[in-house]
Formats: structure tokens, sequence, C-alpha cells
């Protein structure tokens, strides 16, 4: 999963795509929970970017695009917003799964 360092490269990343924004923090213990997981769903779902964003350090893009919760997930391609799985809830694998396969309906 690629790491976004710039607001700059979320504007890019956003206009291109398909890629899949998680929204995350080092403190957050039901982002630890799903680290395990992730690179199996990357791999499963390799046609989608993975990115992870760092609440902190971009909490302006959190704002803006309303992700007041962690972990949570955005969708997007060509600039579109695909999808969203936003909530303070803690994710199960097959809930993310779930969330990926829907953005193809």
């Amino acid at each position: 999963m690629k790491l976004l360092e710039t607001n700059e490269q979320f504007e890019s990343y956003k206009q291109e795509g398909p890629v899949i924004f998680m929204f995350t923090a080092g403190w957050c213990p039901d982002c630890r929970i799903i680290e395990p997981i992730l690179p199996e769903i990357e791999q499963q779902f390799n046609e989608y970017q993975f990115v992870e964003i760092n609440r902190d350090d971009f909490i302006e893009i959190c704002q803006s695009n309303n992700v007041y919760g962690i972990p949570s997930f955005l969708a997007f391609e060509n600039g579109k917003e695909l999808g969203r799985f936003v909530s303070k809830d803690r994710k199960t694998k097959e809930e993310i799964e779930h969330f990926i396969l829907s953005l193809k309906e």
C-alpha cells in the first residue's frame, strides 16, 4: 500500500484510478487489527491502487471528504467518487471485501 505524502498526490490519485484510499492513524487500535489482512485484500483486488492516508497528517482531506471515523475507505476513479465505507466502527475482512465488490455494481 502506498503512503500519501502530499495533498497534491491525493488530487492526482483521485483523477487517475481506480484508487481506494484507506484513512488510518498510528494510535487507532481498529486500524491495527485490519493491517494483517490488507496485503491479501490488495492482492485480491489488484485492479485498484491502494493508498494509505494518515488522518493526523491530512486532517483537512478528512474534513473536506467527511471522513470523521477511522478506519475508513473512499474509492475514486477519474475524479468521481465510486463509493465510501466510512464510520468509526471496526471493519472485518468480509465487510471490506463487500465494499470493494459493491464498487463494481
